[in-house]
């Protein structure tokens, strides 16, 4: 298993290490490359130990999180090779070889990898001594906002070259950047220093400053009445509290957006494609400055766009969509039916075991190069250049070959590419969201039915799938349209010096790759494989919202809380009020009566749009007059009997199974009491609208109390569940008004029934369960 001797003699050093051997400190340990160095080191040496910088997420330690990629597979496929070597070996069984395997894993985790509790953006104090410092922590992201992507790749390289030279110590360190730190140019790129002119603090400083500029900015009153008017058209009925929060998080956005635009825009600005790039940059002059400037030796390893591994950990692997990836599965798709690329352009890729293997053999093996020669571009396109177009045709004939599925089964037939010009391309993608947004504006103003709902959600998809595909184009399109040749003459040299036992276990001859057939049989059978296991977990989660309803937990400190109109009920309070009416006025005064209701429809739409409340006080005026004793005799009659007729089956279906479970099933409406009551014995409780009335038992038109709707309600779920000693967690609730969302989020299990659009955008957002009643 070892390509290096172990240790002759098994005394310690102070950090606890026996002499000979060699610690390691590895940073980005949990990432893509990260994990694959991490097994590399312990796979293919026994006189490396090595210290990971892991920051505890919640309350998971660093070790926990390191242990927990043990479970990945990068490190179960290994457990499994353990496995298999100790059946052979012992004759064991099957089922215990595999504990074994596991057993032998974690027992070289325990004795060969120390974890160092914290994060680059404050990093702990180094003192155990090092030989080796692998730097490839950073945020991968081409598009966060400028003051995120400073902190993370400039502030956390500038932290752990300080905790350095805070130690004393002097390891040779490993700075993991990328090949297109150069920038926006054309021709040959060698290795080498950058010499930019562009100083990094004054960078740095500048784009930590950029948040509280913009936040002031965001802050102002026009902005922030802007904000307040889109929330109170989009969540108004929800209540003032689900305004303001959604006014906030709107301002917090646009803060984002904001700093994502000054990040991309700085960058191009001095010659950079994106923020990504541009940090990487600046942390290579925080190296450069803080260590090498220090005496301290530093290699920098480039690589270009890393996709999966040729051999190690095993061919094809892969963890997660990385930067081509979205793009050739959105064409798999078919949903990607041209891209402004240059055909004749070389795209970069190398799979991450190449640049892997360079950074163990700067790690482990006997190499000392300074200066300009301490520059691995880690690239393939000098060695065995990559036509952009020769990659998409590769992908087109894979995808001719093993389609994927649409949602019902059928083949999905992918276009040929033709590469037209930028300005076309997004002139296309311009009416394609023209049209998008038309169609959603036009469903708006459409009564929620099951129909308007799918239409909805198609929309809903389309929208963003058209916005995936323009942000995917814009950030990419410098990527598949570059005029650079990346020179690896220093990496060639490299392997050039390195034992032929070592290559045997950790080759990087890029020259060696097939692209064809590394695209078509290991890359693209990889990333298809990704994107069939998000498809078939996504259609379990459909079929688990899709089956019969299971017996409920029984639980005595649980909840059923039931809106009635449009839940219970499939009728409304206007339709309440007509039936009224219609069992206590002379026949002859009904057209004027319901000629005045309709009349009054319009401004009760609007109201409703508004605020429920408001909808509720301006039909319960109409019961002016009328007197409580009337309406409830009137309810113990045929217009009681119909009411009960008229709930819905599943309601009453659902009421059952929380009363065979022992829940309290609670009833909460607008609607008045009196007209509620035949429903009362349906429920443990009903709270109801009570209207005012005078001496005489006469109602005056006034609610006697604020009706217990959207935000009213939520707070009086609080106040009933404390009373009650009810679990919300436990506790389940069925609304279908988006003014039912601010109450519906408080319990546990949630759901829309035959809902609105704006609770249906809701509930989609949220994953609650959507059912038809």
């Amino acid at each position: 298993m070892s390509n290096t001797p172990a240790p002759a003699a098994p005394t310690t050093t102070a950090g606890g290490a026996p002499r000979g051997e060699r610690r390691i400190l590895l940073t980005g340990v949990t990432g893509f490359l990260g994990q694959a160095v991490l097994r590399s080191l312990l796979e293919t040496t026994e006189d490396v130990r090595v210290l990971a910088v892991v920051r505890p997420k919640g309350s998971v330690t660093g070790r926990k999180r390191l242990e927990q990629l043990l479970r990945k597979p990068v490190f179960s496929s290994w457990a499994e090779e353990l496995s298999t070597a100790g059946g052979a070996e012992d004759g064991k069984e099957d089922g215990a070889t595999a504990v074994d395997g596991k057993a032998a894993l974690q027992e070289i985790f325990d004795a060969r990898v120390e974890v160092l509790e914290g994060d680059l953006t404050d990093m702990p104090a180094i003192e155990v001594p090092l030989d080796v410092v692998i730097h490839s922590a950073s945020s991968v992201s081409f598009d966060p906002p400028i003051d995120e992507a400073f902190r993370t790749n400039v502030g956390g390289a500038r932290n752990l070259y300080q905790a350095l030279l805070d130690s004393g110590q002097d390891p040779h360190v490993i700075h993991v950047s990328t090949a297109y730190v150069g920038g926006i140019s054309k021709g040959l790129r060698q290795e080498g220093s950058l010499n930019a002119d562009v100083d990094w603090r004054a960078e740095y400083e500048a784009a930590l400053a950029a948040r509280e500029r913009v936040d002031a900015e965001s802050r102002r009153p026009e902005t922030l009445r802007s904000r307040i008017r889109s929330a109170t058209l989009r969540d108004g009925r929800m209540g003032p509290k689900a305004v303001a929060a959604a006014s906030e998080e709107a301002r917090r956005a646009w803060v984002d957006e904001r700093l994502v635009d000054f990040g991309r825009t700085r960058a191009q600005s001095v010659g950079w494609t994106d923020i990504y790039t541009f940090t990487k940059a600046m942390a290579e002059q925080v190296a450069e400055e803080m260590w090498a400037g220090n005496g301290h030796r530093v290699s920098f390893v480039r690589p270009s766009i890393i996709e999966s591994a040729m051999q190690k950990p095993y061919p094809g692997w892969i963890d997660g969509y990385k930067v081509a990836d979205p793009l050739i599965m959105a064409y798999g798709r078919g949903v990607l039916p041209e891209f402004p690329g240059l055909a004749d352009s070389i795209l970069d890729v190398i799979p991450v075991d190449h640049v892997v293997n360079v950074i163990v053999a700067l790690a482990t093996q006997e190499v000392d190069r300074r200066g300009d020669d301490a520059y691995f571009q880690v690239v393939s396109g000098a060695s065995n250049p990559l036509p952009f177009h020769e990659m998409v045709t590769a992908v087109r004939q894979y995808f001719l070959e093993h389609p994927l599925e649409d949602d019902k089964g059928r083949p999905i037939a992918v276009p040929e590419w033709s590469f037209p010009a930028v300005e076309m391309v997004e002139q296309r993608f311009r009416a394609k969201e023209l049209s998008a947004k038309l169609g959603s504006a036009a469903i708006a103003y459409l009564p929620a039915t099951r129909r308007t709902r799918e239409w909805t959600s198609s929309l809903h998809r389309a929208t963003s799938g058209l916005s995936t595909l323009r942000k995917y184009i814009e950030l990419y399109r410098h990527y598949t349209k570059t005029e650079m040749v990346f020179d690896d003459a220093n990496t060639r040299a490299l392997r050039a010096s390195l034992p032929a036992e070592f290559l045997a276990t950790h080759e990087f001859d890029v020259t060696a790759i097939d692209w064809t057939d590394y695209f078509q049989q290991q890359h693209l059978p990889a990333v298809t494989e990704l994107t069939k296991a998000y498809s078939r977990a996504k259609s379990a989660q459909k079929r688990r919202a899709e089956r019969p309803a299971k017996p409920l937990a029984e639980r005595s400190d649980a909840l059923a809380v039931f809106d009635l109109d449009g839940t219970v009920l499939a009728t409304n309070i206007v339709q309440q009020y007509i039936a009224v009416v219609r069992a206590t006025r002379p026949r002859r005064t009904w057209p004027a009566e319901l000629g005045g209701l309709l009349t009054a429809v319009p401004g009760y739409l609007r109201a409703e749009k508004r605020d429920r409340s408001e909808l509720i006080r301006l039909v319960n005026r109409r019961y002016k007059g009328y007197r409580a004793e009337e309406l409830r005799e009137l309810m113990r009659g045929e217009a009681g009997r119909r009411i009960r007729a008229s709930i819905r089956p599943e309601a009453l279906e659902t009421l059952e199974r929380h009363r065979a479970a022992g829940h309290r099933t609670v009833l909460v409406t607008g609607a008045l009491d009196v007209l509620v009551e035949p429903l009362a014995e349906l429920f443990d409780e009903v709270i109801a609208t009570h209207m005012d009335e005078d001496a005489g038992g006469v109602m005056t038109g006034y609610l006697a109390t604020p009706p217990v709707v959207d935000e009213a309600r939520a707070n009086w779920l609080r106040k009933y569940a404390d009373q009650t000693g009810t679990d919300l967690g436990a506790s389940y609730g069925y609304g279908d008004s988006h003014a039912d969302a601010a109450w519906l989020d408080l319990v546990g299990t949630p759901a829309a029934v035959s809902p609105d659009l704006g609770l249906y955008a809701v509930a989609k957002k949220k994953r609650w369960q959507i059912l038809e009643w």
